[in-house]
């Protein structure tokens, strides 16, 4: 009898963490698919041709719907159940990744770029419901505690990936190899949702179809001008644009206000906004993966555009970055901030804009042996301040309000990343295309120019992270 219910537990153990391996996997799968491509992305672009400005919607066609559609996504686990919307999600991220391989042109590549990124916002915001529905106490705290080394592997593996697999050039597949590696991932993940055990909320649960196209609208009349205006010279309609963009936003937020005096589903939690510590953590967000997503898409078109580096270079420039990243992101997370709390987050700061302003210095001076320490030293800081920020963020939240503000908060993430694309490199691609001089000369200067407006971001950073921690007029 006991030997039976022994062996039925041990199964059951074994049972919920091949399911927590099935979640990072996934995890890992999304993260795996953004920085591959930001390394393949000029090669893409040579393969398939287009405007100067395809590069990055290659990233943005992706990360724009991830951020937008995040929130929603979560709702319809609440809704109809987060282990199905979970395996939907995945399926639909593997059809789309080989709609990716089979591009034929970049409009093509772009679409099905964004309907990954669709895919992806189905994903994502069920894996933290469903581990929450297998694990409790001790186990649940390690299971959590798994996701950040996961990630930070990833975001070491992803760039040599994204390199290795187009180099080598598998079967003549080049760069669409980076998105056929996401089969045999997804096949894997599908291969073992019946490990999972389905969840979903157990209050009535709302779809806010208006907002959600409100915020759509919105944020893609904000990035498409930024992206597309350096390519048409800038005319009267990006600016045109980028107004009717912000008006859609702010008429965004008064249907969200509306929706919740009524006591209708809002995607957004209208209390969070009551202080000025969340809000101050939403721009927080947004300019800081603004500033780190913008400069790795900066430093692979340094690399191939403009010193005729391969892929395999662009991903190897990288590596210093990820690896730093990744080691002070888990010395962080398990030391630093456990003893210093939330001043981590301004080393991390300081330490990114160092590595910035070497890495300006490098660039300046045409000097190719400093840029690996700067970039490891930025890398060091992005590490640095990313734990204590996403831990100080949500640590005044309520409990009501927990959901609404981390997934505000990741959908915020995107959408910085999508603007540090847009807006970085808008910057290169303007000086590097306009300046009468050599390839390798313009590239120097243009990556000069996009790392300044990366180091004006970091010091807003510095002053929206301060903001998050002002309680009562006292400094925390």
């Amino acid at each position: 009898m006991f030997v039976r219910e022994d062996t039925a537990a041990a199964v059951a153990y074994r049972w919920r963490w091949l399911a927590l391996v099935t979640l990072l996997i996934a995890e890992a799968m999304n993260l795996l698919d953004a920085t591959i491509v930001t390394v393949a992305a000029p090669v893409i672009h040579n393969d398939l041709g287009g405007a100067g400005s395809d590069i990055q919607w290659f990233s943005a066609a992706y990360t724009l719907p991830f951020a937008v559609l995040l929130i929603p996504g979560g709702r319809l686990g609440d809704l109809a159940g987060r282990k199905r919307m979970f395996a939907a999600g995945v399926a639909a991220f593997a059809l789309a990744s080989v709609m990716c391989a089979c591009a034929t042109g970049p409009g093509m590549l772009i679409s099905t770029r964004a309907l990954q990124g669709a895919a992806a916002a189905l994903i994502i915001p069920q894996t933290i419901g469903l581990i929450r529905a297998m694990f409790d106490g001790a186990e649940l705290a390690r299971a959590m505690g798994s996701i950040g080394p996961v990630m930070g592997l990833a975001a070491i593996c992803g760039p040599v990936l994204g390199a290795v697999l187009t180099h080598a050039d598998l079967f003549g597949a080049s760069w669409r190899a980076a998105f056929l590696v996401n089969i045999p991932l997804a096949a894997v993940v599908l291969a073992t949702v019946p490990a999972l055990r389905e969840s979903r909320s157990s209050r009535p649960v709302r779809l806010d179809l208006s907002g959600t196209g409100l915020a759509m609208l919105g944020t893609g009349l904000v990035v498409y001008p930024l992206i597309q205006g350096n390519t048409a010279g800038w005319p009267a309609w990006t600016w045109a644009a980028l107004g009717a963009g912000v008006v859609v936003l702010a008429a965004f937020g008064r249907q969200q206000r509306r929706r919740a005096r009524r006591g209708r589903g809002s995607l957004i939690e209208p209390s969070l906004f009551r202080g000025r510590a969340f809000p101050a953590a939403l721009a927080t967000s947004t300019l800081f993966f603004a500033a780190v997503n913008g400069l790795t898409v900066v430093i692979v078109l340094q690399v191939q555009l403009g010193q005729g580096g391969d892929v395999l270079n662009a991903g190897l420039t990288l590596l210093p970055w990820s690896v730093a990243m990744a080691v002070a992101s888990w010395v962080c997370g398990t030391r630093l901030y456990p003893r210093y709390g939330a001043r981590v987050m301004f080393a991390g700061l300081a330490a990114l804009l160092a590595g910035v302003i070497c890495a300006i210095a490098a660039y300046h001076a045409a000097l190719a042996w400093p840029l690996p320490a700067a970039l490891a030293l930025g890398g060091l800081g992005n590490g640095l301040f990313t734990v204590p920020f996403f831990t100080t963020a949500l640590s005044r939240v309520r409990p009501h309000e927990t959901g609404s503000a981390a997934g505000l908060l990741n959908a915020v993430q995107q959408f910085g990343a999508t603007l540090g694309v847009a807006v970085l490199g808008t910057a290169f691609l303007h000086v590097f295309t306009r300046a009468n001089i050599a390839p390798g000369t313009a590239a120097l200067d243009a990556a000069e120019a996009a790392f300044w407006i990366a180091a004006a971001l970091i010091v807003a950073t510095a002053v929206t992270a301060a903001l998050m921690n002002v309680q009562n007029g006292h400094q925390i």
